[in-house]
Parts: structure tokens; C-alpha cells; sequence
């Protein structure tokens, strides 16, 4: 099976050796995106919330780059710094999804990329 490659503009640039998604058949892997905003590639300004949003705000970029939607989402990973901040975090996340929910994992780790608060990973599923 051929792989594609999805990139937008529309999300930041890869900050290392990856593609802000592959496409493998109707599957889209969603590499982990950060807060970056695209035309800057700076950190967003504000706290975890601001944080979550852009990074919801990236992964729909690349989900729309690749012929889908945030509705297509069928598994998230989310990673946190501080998991005090889940609760915010789940805030976030129901302004940009609705029922029935994607399958999800929020995990803690030590430290994230530029030293952000939060990095969040998906796999898509386009209909056929």
C-alpha cells in the first residue's frame, strides 16, 4: 500500500525529521502538534487553554489538508506536563468535538517540545 504525505500550510512546518500526517489506504496519522501558530511558528500567548485550542486549531488543518475533519477523528493522544490541567483540557476539547466522542489516552509527561504545556496526536479515518 502506497503512502501519502499531508502537509498545509495552514499548520506549523515540522520542526524535525517527520510529516504533519501520512495517509496509508483511507487512515491518517496525525503526527503531534503543539501550539504553534502557523505563521509565526511561535508558542500561542496565553495559559493551557489558549495552548489546547491552537493545537485543536493545527490538527484540523492538517485533518482538512487531507480531505477530512475533526469528525473523522477516531483516536487522540493527548500528552500534558501537568495533569492539574486535564480538566481544562477537556473544556477545550468539547468546543472543537461533539458526541460521539473520539477514543482517547491523556497521559503526564515530563517535558514537551519548547517547553509546552501540552502536545496532542490523532489517527483519522476517511469513509471510503
Amino acid at each position: 500500500m502506497a503512502k501519502k504525505v499531508i502537509h498545509t500550510e495552514n499548520a506549523p512546518a515540522a520542526i524535525g525529521p517527520y510529516s504533519q500526517a501520512v495517509q496509508a489506504g483511507n487512515t491518517i496519522y496525525l503526527s503531534g502538534q503543539i501550539p504553534l501558530v502557523p505563521e509565526t511558528m511561535e508558542i500561542v500567548e496565553g495559559g493551557v487553554e489558549e495552548q489546547t485550542a491552537q493545537v485543536f486549531k493545527n490538527i484540523q488543518a492538517v485533518c482538512e489538508a487531507a480531505g477530512g475533519t475533526l469528525k473523522d477523528i477516531v483516536k487522540l493522544n493527548i500528552y500534558m506536563t501537568d495533569l492539574g490541567n486535564f480538566a481544562k483540557v477537556n473544556e477545550v476539547m468539547t468546543q472543537f468535538f461533539e458526541q460521539p466522542y473520539p477514543a482517547r489516552a491523556a497521559l503526564g509527561v515530563r517535558a514537551l517540545p519548547k517547553d509546552v504545556a501540552v502536545e496532542i496526536e490523532g489517527i483519522v479515518v476517511l469513509e471510503d
